[in-house]
């Protein structure tokens, strides 16, 4: 067997004992047992793990706005499925979750050192937000369909077919004959037909008056050109909203 020696003092001269290198390394082992045990070490394991589920598989979210109502509330907590975009690609009526380009701020607001550290950390751990415009939408078109409104009943049509959306509860005004896309003025809900671009697609809010979407900043011309469009990106998709938390 393997030995190491130690002193031993007394009142002589020291003498040195054999001490087996199996024990030194059981005092090894027990100090880095209690070292993976410690409830701070624990502390890191739970948070590598909910950084891996909210990276890969799910992800909670906060709504911020009304821009959703009814569908979601403000102050609802919506779970987001990221696992799906992996054989799926968002189509017409899904609620996906994306984190917006520049042209979706309000406002042109510097950010601070600790709001890039903040999206950075969850960037890289999946926990909270990535980036500083993340938002949930209704996906109305995608790359290369067209889009336009409105037929006589005042509804939107994809690819030329009406689309119906009995998840809109407040929609701009519309009254045939009176307030539509034949009128002056005419309805905020016209516009006139465009394609969506390759890699992109459209997201309006439920809230149709309240939000702040895709089609908000040409709604009082009709006219939709890269002026006014602001498409969200498809591989900017976070994932599709799968239920709201409890």
């Amino acid at each position: 067997m393997a030995r190491c020696r130690v002193a031993i003092l007394g009142n002589g001269p020291a003498m040195t004992a054999p001490v087996p290198v199996a024990a030194k390394a059981v005092t090894e082992h027990t100090r880095l047992r209690r070292v993976l045990t410690h409830p701070l070490a624990h502390l890191v394991y739970a948070m590598i793990v909910v950084g891996l589920l909210q990276a890969f598989i799910v992800k909670l979210y906060y709504v911020p706005s009304g821009s959703m109502e009814p569908t979601l509330m403000p102050g609802d907590r919506i779970i987001v499925n990221r696992i799906a975009l992996s054989w799926d690609t968002p189509s017409t009526g899904d609620i996906v979750v994306f984190d917006a380009g520049d042209r979706w701020s309000e406002t042109d607001v510097e950010l601070s050192i600790w709001q890039h550290l903040r999206y950075a950390f969850g960037a890289m751990t999946g926990i909270g937000p990535a980036a500083p415009n993340t938002l949930v939408k209704r996906v109305i078109a995608t790359e290369g369909q067209t889009l336009a409104c409105c037929d006589a009943e005042g509804r939107m049509l994809v690819d030329g077919n009406p689309l119906d959306e009995p998840y809109v509860d407040v929609d701009f005004p519309w009254e045939p004959g009176l307030l539509d896309c034949s009128t002056s003025p005419g309805s905020l809900r016209c516009f006139e037909s465009f394609t969506v671009p390759d890699g992109a697609f459209v997201a309006l809010g439920d809230n149709r008056t309240a939000s702040s979407d895709s089609l908000s900043n040409c709604r009082l011309t009709g006219q939709v050109d890269a002026s006014c469009l602001r498409v969200g990106e498809l591989d900017r998709i976070i994932g599709f909203q799968s239920t709201l938390a409890q």
